[in-house]
């Protein structure tokens, strides 16, 4: 065979490896229209951000028992929707006391005074590799965001951290100006004690290897603490809950079976006394509307 006719068969073997790579090759996502709604779930594996018609939340009216956290959330965040200075916020402490529904209320809260300009997008904890890669594509948008992880923490051998690390503060090009990160976190400090530990107890400079996971938290302006909450408080919300949905339901009898409720799951908290709520209403025949 001719040098020319093997030119011609590279040429064409090159050409269908070309087309089958083209093939495999996903198409980029098409441009989103943040006007559609006012939240949206990042999808990293396929780069599309999901828009939310409807929030699965509860008026920051009935969020009772956090007063001061919530007012600092609520401050913060209205100062970033007017487009001064702001923190991003870590939520971290008991579990059930309301963090992420906080989140949530305060968006719709702050979203009803600057119509169509807050948005909310929610990104998972296992996509948060991908963060920078959904910051991008809201650095453009002419809307202001707050990026959203609920139950955010990380294990052993578990590098992500680093990403988030660049994100908030540390990377060369840094958090863009139109976005604010919130999390949320059972542990103060994004991971488990005993990983904490083992860094110090292993590593050939313990203080160093410890600093480096510890400052992640760091990176969060505002910390707020939620604590299990006490049986006034309990009750408080559970009063608040039957006021606001117009349970018809005796008073006395009403706080009798809800510490019954939580006496048989060994807890008090938001989490619990909506969840009392919801069986009430069950059993009185009324549906529940959450906003």
């Amino acid at each position: 065979m001719g040098a020319k006719a093997q030119d011609v068969d590279l040429a064409t073997l090159l050409s269908r490896v070309a087309d089958a790579l083209e093939r495999l090759t996903p198409s980029a996502p098409a441009p989103v229209d943040f006007a559609m709604a006012d939240a949206f779930v990042w999808q990293g594996g396929s780069g599309v951000f999901e828009p939310v018609m409807k929030v699965n939340r509860i008026p920051l009216a009935l969020l009772t028992g956090i007063d001061l956290v919530a007012d600092q959330l609520l401050a913060n965040t209205q100062r970033f929707a007017r487009g001064l200075p702001a923190n991003n916020a870590l939520l971290w402490g008991a579990r059930g006391m309301g963090k992420s529904s906080l989140v949530k209320a305060v968006h719709a809260e702050v979203a009803a005074d600057h119509v169509h300009r807050l948005k909310l997008v929610e990104i998972h904890r296992e996509d948060i590799a991908t963060l920078p890669s959904c910051l991008a594509a809201l650095k453009a948008a002419p809307f202001r965001f707050i990026v959203f992880c609920d139950d955010l923490s990380f294990d052993k051998d578990d590098t992500s951290y680093k990403s988030l690390k660049a994100v908030l503060e540390g990377g060369i090009e840094g958090r863009p100006l139109n976005v604010l990160f919130y999390a949320t976190s059972n542990r103060r400090h994004l991971m488990p004690r005993d990983m904490v530990e083992n860094e110090r107890s292993t590593a050939i400079n313990p203080a160093e290897a410890v600093e480096e996971k510890v400052s992640l938290s760091d990176r969060f302006g505002l910390w707020l603490g939620f604590h299990n909450c006490t049986q006034d408080q309990y009750l408080g919300m559970v009063r608040d809950y039957t006021r606001y949905y117009g349970l018809d339901a005796d008073p006395v009898e009403v706080e009798s079976n809800a510490l019954e409720w939580s006496a048989t799951r060994g807890a008090r908290s938001g989490r619990v006394a909506w969840q009392f709520i919801q069986d009430l209403a069950g059993r009185l025949g009324v549906t529940l509307d959450r906003a």
